[in-house]
């Protein structure tokens, strides 16, 4: 497999997001690039660019579509397989971007166009951007593309601007056709032929790019020396963050896991409040529920924290003794989900100050609720507790 992009596979900055632009029949004239600029009368680049557009507005809408079918692909396949993006972009290229690509002259000959067939040869018609959180989803998503897509030509920009020793946009580019078997299929078979860019980038290589391409230089060597040193300290230091984001991400998957493993050897003292531990233990106290979101266990985890909780250990011995199912039906008349249950388990462990320390003990409406609430469990013969968490254990 080939590890550089032909010719004609990006556009200058490498993006393939460009201004959206209609199907309209009158082009205003370009600027003429500086090669087409040059070439001998044997070679009209305003001809070649007019031919161009006009050639690629008739079948732009079916890049387009393509363009969309891969966003869809990629979005479904890294949904299905957890896989978290910052964003998934997808166009057809840009009629007037097309067209200045078609006007280019040859690098070795100038009486011939570069491109003979823009159409055929110019190979980001269609392209879909990618863009992660974290370096270590780059690879990810290169195993989904491999599995899903026929990858037809791979490129890693910022290894090669690493053997080269140079500084510029980092980003793994690939050249793909649907496969076999989906191009057999009525709704894919239009799009046999075709081929499209993929980029692949963090959000930190995603801004470098941005910024680079805003200020206009494409070339270290055309950069003044005062401007270089600070691309160069900022490339540095964008490196750096984006490893540390991504040690940040292993920390805190190693954290979850060794929570939840604590959770499991019933280790509760050992085991800080958090989202990921608490939904561990209700899991195992109270059992699993698939309705609750990840939202509902942020938010009650930061109750128990306002509450004073700092470690499991001391939930457990909050709501130890009480029946989950006794006391829902009591306050609510049936078994209610699995954080109402463990609120209502919650209140009867620490009875009133369950209510003056919760998150909304200024409001009127929540402490008669909960004051209503407290006596039906007093009615149906449930004991209120007094339990009080504190840095050093806790008070009943």
């Amino acid at each position: 497999m080939s590890t550089t992009a032909p010719s004609g596979s990006t556009g200058n900055d490498g993006s393939p997001a460009e201004p959206a632009q209609g199907g309209s029949a009158h082009h205003e004239p370009a600027p003429v690039p500086a090669a087409a600029a040059t070439a001998p009368p044997g070679f009209d680049p305003e001809a070649a660019r007019l031919k161009a557009i006009d050639a690629f507005e008739k079948v732009r809408p079916l890049y387009e579509d393509f363009a969309e079918v891969l966003r869809s692909i990629l979005r479904e396949t890294l949904s299905h397989r957890k896989i978290k993006v910052a964003s998934i972009e997808a166009r057809a290229k840009a009629l007037d971007s097309l067209g200045r690509k078609a006007s280019l002259a040859h690098e070795d000959d100038p009486s011939l166009p570069k491109y003979k067939d823009p159409i055929r040869e110019i190979t980001d018609l269609s392209a879909v951007r990618v863009i992660t959180f974290f370096p270590r989803t780059v690879m990810s998503v290169d195993e989904v593309l491999r599995e899903e897509l026929d990858v037809v030509e791979r490129s890693d920009k910022g290894a090669l601007l690493r053997q080269e020793e140079k500084f510029g946009y980092q980003s793994v580019h690939y050249l793909v056709k649907l496969k076999k078997n989906r191009t057999e299929l009525p709704e894919y078979v239009r799009f046999r032929e075709l081929v499209a860019e993929v980029q692949v980038r963090t959000v930190l290589q995603h801004a470098w790019a941005e910024i680079e391409h805003d200020i206009q230089y494409h070339s270290a060597e055309t950069i003044p020396s005062a401007i270089r040193r600070r691309f160069m300290t900022l490339a540095g230091l964008l490196e750096i963050a984006d490893r540390e984001f991504q040690a940040i991400q292993n920390a805190d998957e190693q954290f979850r896991a060794a929570a939840r493993k604590s959770v499991q050897l019933g280790k509760l003292g050992e085991v800080e409040v958090s989202p990921d531990a608490l939904k561990a233990y209700l899991d195992q106290r109270l059992g699993p529920d698939g309705r609750m979101s990840d939202w509902s266990y942020e938010w009650t985890a930061r109750l128990l924290l306002r509450l004073g909780f700092t470690n499991l250990q001391q939930v457990d011995d909050c709501v130890s003794g009480y029946d989950d199912d006794r006391v829902s039906r009591a306050i609510w008349g049936s078994r209610q989900g699995q954080l109402t249950r463990f609120e209502g388990l919650l209140m009867a462990g620490m009875g009133g100050a369950f209510i003056r320390n919760h998150l909304w003990s200024n409001q009127d409406w929540f402490v008669r609720i909960a004051e209503q609430r407290l006596n039906r469990l007093a009615e149906n013969g449930i004991k209120i507790g007094d339990y009080q968490p504190t840095s050093t254990g806790a008070l009943r």
